[in-house]
């Protein structure tokens, strides 16, 4: 009995290794709230930070310069109107945040980390990181300068399914190499919907936005295929755009096909405001067999070792996998979690995702297919 105690010891060690290898290399663990502010409210997916009520996070201030918005927000979502600063330099130096969330328009998330990253502040942007390679430059250098995280949050990350497909691509033995995917994001398009207006205002204004539906749900796709890439680099893009409904959308478009090339896969991104009804999906063709993800939690799969095609529920059960983006951002700053090289969340993986929109968006407007130089 005392020989067994020991070793059953060690093998518990052995067996929990991986999941403490995260850990290891992290940051001396805190345990206090973060300390998290809100810069801008103009977009629509606010509420959630705004209704949150768990332990891990405190709301400590809200920038918004729209007077009239930010107290129709505290109106609407019980706040104190103290919260809500109408300048983001007076906000950062009084209620000093660990962290913020950028909640305005993409062009207004290199100001965002401007002001913050000097100040040690650490910045999580609403997908995508930004829609222009110049833009994204700036933006690594201030984070890489300054030492902070510079986080994008995409709905995609929180998908169990989402990482089920990225175990099973590892594990070559079930697909085999990449060889095509493929895939479809976005709604019935932001009026139909019924977006708030000042979402709306941004969303369909291309000095705001960088485009319509090219960028606001073809950087889905470009973030998605750099994480199962493993960081591996495109070679070309090429984007067709069109314009279905321009009463609606008279400056920006509402339907996009991008093609990026790899040595030996392709990508095909499907963005739309015309979808019959809202759709995030993909699917992963490998050389002996496929992955297709049809929301957050139901898989079909099928490779030459199968009896046909096989369904599958996938959960937080089965896979790890923060359904949280504020979450996720506390353990990062808290150092309970590293962020992987080219994880979704990842500044590595949100250059590149920016890489790919932004020739996107260059192919669309030209015509041509953009060769990505090295």
């Amino acid at each position: 009995m005392k020989l067994f105690k020991p070793l059953f010891r060690i093998y518990i060690i052995f067996l929990l290794q991986p999941l403490a290898m995260p850990l290891l290399n992290a940051q001396p663990v805190q345990s206090t709230p973060l300390r998290l502010a809100v810069v801008g409210i103009s977009h629509g997916h606010v509420g959630w930070i705004l209704e949150r009520k768990k332990p891990d996070v405190t709301l400590v201030g809200i920038y918004e310069p729209n007077k009239e918005l930010g107290e129709r927000n505290a109106k609407e979502h019980h706040l104190d109107p103290a919260l809500f600063y109408t300048d983001l330099n007076k906000m950062l130096d009084a209620v000093k945040p660990e962290a913020v969330s950028v909640f305005g328009s993409i062009k207004n998330h290199l100001a965002a980390v401007e002001a913050c990253a000097p100040r040690g502040i650490h910045v999580m942007v609403e997908k995508p990181l930004t829609f222009n390679n110049e833009d994204a430059r700036q933006m690594q250098e201030l984070a890489n300068k300054n030492h902070i995280y510079l986080l994008t949050n995409y709905e995609t990350s929180w998908y169990p399914t989402t990482e089920k497909t990225f175990q099973l691509v590892n594990d070559s033995n079930y697909v085999g190499p990449i060889r095509k995917v493929v895939f479809h994001h976005g709604h019935e398009g932001p009026k139909k919907i019924e977006v708030q207006p000042e979402f709306f205002q941004i969303l369909t204004d291309p000095a705001q936005n960088g485009g319509g539906a090219i960028v606001d749900f073809g950087c889905y796709g470009a973030n998605l295929m750099t994480y199962l890439m493993k960081d591996q680099e495109p070679l070309s893009v090429t984007a067709v755009t069109g314009h279905f409904q321009p009463a609606i959308y008279p400056k920006v478009d509402d339907e996009a096909t991008i093609v990026v090339t790899y040595p030996k896969a392709q990508c095909i991104i499907q963005a739309s405001w015309n979808w019959p009804f809202a759709r995030k999906d993909m699917e992963v063709y490998g050389e002996t067999g496929y992955i297709i993800a049809t929301n957050n939690n139901n898989m079909r799969l099928r490779n030459t070792q199968t009896k046909g095609e096989q369904t599958l529920r996938v959960t937080t059960k089965e896979v790890t996998v923060y359904t949280d983006p504020f979450s996720y951002l506390a353990d990062v700053v808290r150092g309970k979690i590293k962020v992987p090289h080219n994880g979704l969340y990842s500044l590595e993986n949100n250059m590149k995702a920016v890489r790919i929109l932004d020739a996107a968006r260059e192919s669309a407007r030209t015509g041509k297919t953009i060769t990505l130089k090295k």
